[in-house]
């Protein structure tokens, strides 16, 4: 017995031995990963411009007011840059519409459909009388993003004349990303011009420090110039040909500041403009301002507060705004999430990287305030400078995958505001809960049209990013906060959705227009991605129940679970569920390749087949007519096909060789000559690279996105999982 009990003890002595070993053997092959470098990491992505080119201005901002400069600096030939992209002074309050002189009432852009024996209205754009169609047109291009004004040097050359742009010598622009400053040099009849510029963090003001001996011969002056708003589609947001229409004045001036009260209309609106050193202010035309410095100085400093209200306290100088500048700047970089590919040896891992850095830049600077951003952001108009809610998730569903949720949470304010207006409308169409408008401004009001009001993918969003923010901080607060409004949201969405005696089932029946915009509003039947998107909404408002301890609700209940399944032919998924010609009409093959999206931008859901969304990855890579496509659907593909782990198909997409996948010097991401950039291909992108790298709940592959041939040596850090 005691020879017997030793020897267990030896044998246990040593098993526990070999565990102390196994253990810290373990912890020494899994050393804590080092952190990333992020001043490095941003700072090689810094931009330089060493010509004038107007397509690749330079912006400042902080997501509710963004300033896009010229070679200069500043906007001084904003002219020139029409032709490419404009240089916006944008505010997500500054808004206006010009007077409703007919007496439009909304009514009139009304469309009845015959909808379960009520007619429903629906605000289109193509209607029959001359007058309807007028109606539709003023409410869809009324209110109207206003360009606040332009800030331009004026610069005269020893013969008197106003400096043309051939006349600026050897200039040097810089973009320092890490402190949101703009430093622009060049030279006029070999005299050196330095200007830098910043915007404030939290107000909608720009400020600049110019120096050069121009000052001390009085050939410099920074001139102010005001427009009319300018309701057209695709445009710079300004209209100087119509002097008699609005109002500049000065309301106040003194010997170091002023402030110009501004009238268009019903908008009315204030610029406050402050200066160090000598200089004086004065009114040099019905809409100019010219700003000119003393001669006993080389240099001097302005700041320009733009303000829908008037502007009492002291302004903050250019010193105060560069400091508080850095700072934010710093804090964004240093906070959230991080990726590094500087050991990675595949080619395009250096261009991956750009399209990372510039693209955070981008989104905060025209994404990240209190207003879904508009496909242009704060560049310019575009949709008249509407946001459209069903691409708030392409602009901002990403900020959760990078942990600065709370730049969404200010988004959502929006949808609070115009709850109970969109309940309204709801209820006119004789529908439960509340359905979100389209394209709309800060009124809330859906525009008129004849796709845009018959889309439903942009319903399920609210609950999404409701979803985000809660995972983001699970608290009762965060469920609270948003529960109305998200089972408001599954109301509409199970009672929108017909149910089939025949089947069974429940279906998404006419008149409605998919993601995939082509298709037919009249005949349009069951999008497969709108329907896992139905199926992903309602599970997660059931969730929220749950986590409140409330009843589950029975009609939601009963939608989700006898959705019909997405049709398929030939071993793949069809476009909308009565299109088996979705992939022999090219036609079809053009515009979102949406039914990617249904595992993708999503989770799995059980009735999706992966075999046969395989089979439909695969065949959308081959078929699709890319030309005709949009810059976030390169993203929406690469989702797909790393949640079917295809890393090489992923990587294939994000950076497809064609137009519209094109992110320019600037990181903005081109479609066309009418719609030079376009935010949500940036914002897709970040959503894409973030489930690459950090993959979603229940994924076990480390960088599922990447392939695992010793040429990936990705670096993340601070990233959340898809779901």
């Amino acid at each position: 017995m005691n020879i017997r009990k030793e020897e267990s003890l030896y044998i246990v002595s040593n098993l526990f031995t070999v565990l102390i070993f196994l253990i810290l053997v373990s912890c020494q092959s899994r050393p804590e990963a080092e952190s990333i470098d992020r001043y490095a990491l941003v700072n090689r992505h810094n931009i330089s411009i060493e010509k004038c080119d107007p397509m690749t201005p330079l912006s400042v901002g902080n997501g509710n007011f963004a300033f896009t400069t010229d070679i200069t600096g500043l906007q001084t030939f904003f002219k020139k840059y029409e032709k490419g992209i404009p240089l916006g002074t944008m505010s997500n309050w500054g808004w206006h519409s010009v007077p409703n002189r007919e007496d439009f009432e909304r009514s009139e852009t009304y469309n009845l459909w015959k909808v379960d024996g009520r007619k429903v209205p629906y605000e289109d754009q193509l209607r029959t009388s001359p007058r309807a169609i007028e109606a539709a047109n003023y409410f869809r291009s009324n209110p109207h993003r206003l360009h606040l004004g332009i800030i331009r040097l004026k610069i005269t050359k020893s013969d008197g004349k106003e400096i043309g742009i051939d006349d600026v010598q050897n200039p040097n622009q810089k973009l320092n990303l890490w402190k949101g400053e703009i430093e622009s040099e060049f030279e006029i009849e070999g005299e050196s011009v330095k200007v830098q510029v910043f915007v404030h963090p939290e107000k909608d003001l720009v400020s600049a420090r110019i120096e050069s001996p121009l000052i001390k011969s009085q050939q410099l002056s920074v001139e102010w110039l005001f427009p009319y708003g300018a309701p057209i589609h695709t445009h710079p947001g300004y209209d100087f040909s119509s002097p008699e229409k609005h109002s500049s004045n000065l309301d106040t001036t003194s010997d170091s500041s002023a402030i110009i009260r501004r009238e268009l209309d019903s908008t009315t609106y204030y610029t406050g403009i402050t200066w160090t050193g000598n200089a004086g202010l004065g009114k040099t035309g019905e809409h100019k301002f010219l700003l000119t410095p003393n001669t006993d100085q080389q240099s001097f400093e302005f700041s320009c507060l733009f303000s829908p209200s008037t502007i009492e306290s002291k302004l903050p100088d250019f010193k105060e705004t560069k400091e508080n500048n850095l700072k934010q700047w710093e804090e964004f970089w240093m906070t959230g999430g991080a990726i590094d590919f500087s050991e990675c040896t595949d080619p395009r891992a250096k261009e991956l990287e750009r399209r990372t850095v510039l693209s955070q830049y981008l989104t905060k600077i025209n994404g990240s305030g209190n207003l879904p951003p508009q496909e242009t952001g704060l560049t310019f108009n575009s949709w008249f400078g509407k946001f459209h809610l069903e691409m708030i998730w392409w602009h901002s569903a990403h900020y959760y995958n990078w942990q600065r949720s709370g730049y969404v949470e200010d988004q959502l304010s929006y949808y609070s505001d115009i709850f109970e207006q969109a309940k309204e409308f709801t209820r006119l169409q004789g529908y439960d809960g509340v359905r979100w408008p389209k394209m709309a401004g800060p009124d809330g009001f859906n525009s008129p049209s004849s796709v845009g009001s018959y889309l439903i993918w942009q319903q399920p969003h609210l609950i999404y990013l409701a979803e985000q923010q809660y995972q983001s901080n699970p608290t009762d607060e965060v469920l609270r906060k948003y529960a109305e409004m998200v089972f408001e949201t599954a109301d509409f969405m199970a009672d929108f959705a017909v149910y089939d005696d025949s089947s069974d089932t429940y279906q998404l029946k006419p008149p409605l227009i998919p993601a995939q915009e082509h298709w037919n509003r009249e005949t349009t039947e069951n999008p497969p991605f709108e329907l896992a998107y139905w199926h992903w909404g309602l599970s997660t408002a059931r969730k929220w129940k749950k986590r409140l301890n409330q009843n589950f609700d029975e009609k939601w209940e009963k939608v989700r679970t006898h959705l019909i399944n997405p049709v398929s032919a030939d071993n793949v998924y069809l476009g909308i569920g009565n299109a088996p010609d979705s992939y022999t009409n090219p036609e079809n093959m053009r515009d979102h390749p949406m039914v990617l999206g249904t595992y993708g931008m999503l989770p799995l859901w059980n009735k999706v087949d992966t075999a046969i969304m395989h089979n439909t990855l695969k065949t959308v890579m081959e078929r699709w007519s890319w030309e005709h496509t949009w810059g976030w659907d390169y993203p929406m593909v690469a989702m797909c096909a790393t949640r079917l782990n295809e890393p090489e198909i992923a990587l294939n997409a994000l950076l497809m060789d064609v137009q519209k996948n094109t992110f320019l010097k600037n990181g903005h991401n081109y479609q066309d000559d009418r719609l030079k950039i376009y935010l949500p291909g940036n914002g897709g992108f970040l959503k894409a690279i973030a489930l690459m790298c950090a993959g979603w709940d229940g994924c076990d592959t480390q960088n599922p996105g990447f392939p695992k041939n010793g040429k990936w040596n990705v670096k993340w850090e601070n990233l959340n999982p898809d779901f």
